[in-house]
């Protein structure tokens, strides 16, 4: 596999706060590579550096073999769906989606046509003139993709997009999301602090505790051999407790 992002020693630091411990990591193309860890851990922040709307105070990071480190946010080939969605609720679902394409000279002459385009690969061709307010939660993280796949991205970064959903509609988005990712061949970095999303849906997992990797590998050999004590508290654990209970709630139904 081709690496397309590299990140070396990567430390951030706010005040007398490390947020982050000389963090090293690599992501292949094509890749979907979730960063599981709970609140606090410094996943934010992590995926604010690779944006670019926040400075390292230590380390690099490479894209295709460029330093991008001090590179602006659009000038990293790089979008994101943030956990709110960010989306023009004065603006319909082809309006959201067109916004970013008028404002690229070399994209705005077929704007209208790419995002008619996106809008039905993503499943919301019959709500394309409705306005954010009059679709569902998981429709409105669609329209969010398709906006961010219009400007054709290198990678995509999500932060914690499914945790304002339901059970159901964060299920049917699993599903869809990785079939987006396969359609157009897309690098994912997918920030989540549930265990049970960041298997579902990875090639590999990152866990992130207290600013410092504690194992980066596939689900199965995280699941087969737990680096650590934390990892396999954090993440075998839970999920297990998830099986549990979902097997007791069966059993109160039976």
């Amino acid at each position: 596999m081709n690496e397309k992002l590299a990140v070396e020693n990567l430390s951030k630091i706010f005040g007398t706060n490390q947020v982050l411990h000389g963090i090293d990591f690599t992501v292949h193309e094509g890749e979907f590579l979730s960063v599981l860890g709970p609140s606090g851990c410094g996943k934010t922040t992590l995926l604010r550096m690779l944006i670019g709307l926040e400075q390292p105070t230590e380390g690099k990071i490479y894209k295709d073999g460029k330093d991008i480190t001090n590179s602006i946010p659009s000038a990293r080939g790089m979008g994101i769906v943030f956990q709110n969605y960010a989306l023009f609720e004065n603006m319909t679902v082809l309006g959201n989606v067109e916004y970013a394409l008028k404002r690229h000279p070399s994209l705005k002459d077929k704007a209208h046509e790419t995002a008619e385009r996106l809008i039905e690969q993503v499943g919301l061709a019959e709500h394309k003139e409705k306005r954010p307010g009059k679709l569902s939660g998981g429709q409105q993280q669609r329209v969010a993709i398709a906006r961010t796949l219009a400007l054709n991205p290198d990678i995509i970064l999500f932060d914690e997009p499914m945790s304002a959903l339901d059970v159901d509609t964060r299920l049917s988005l699993r599903a869809e999301l990785k079939s987006i990712q396969k359609k157009f061949g897309s690098t994912m970095i997918y920030i989540t602090h549930d265990q049970e999303e960041a298997f579902a849906m990875s090639d590999r997992i990152m866990v992130l505790n207290e600013g410092k990797i504690q194992q980066i590998d596939t689900p199965r050999n995280i699941i087969d051999r737990p680096a650590n004590e934390y990892v396999e508290r954090f993440v075998i654990h839970n999920i297990q407790l998830k099986i549990d209970s979902l097997i007791q709630f069966a059993r109160a139904k039976a």
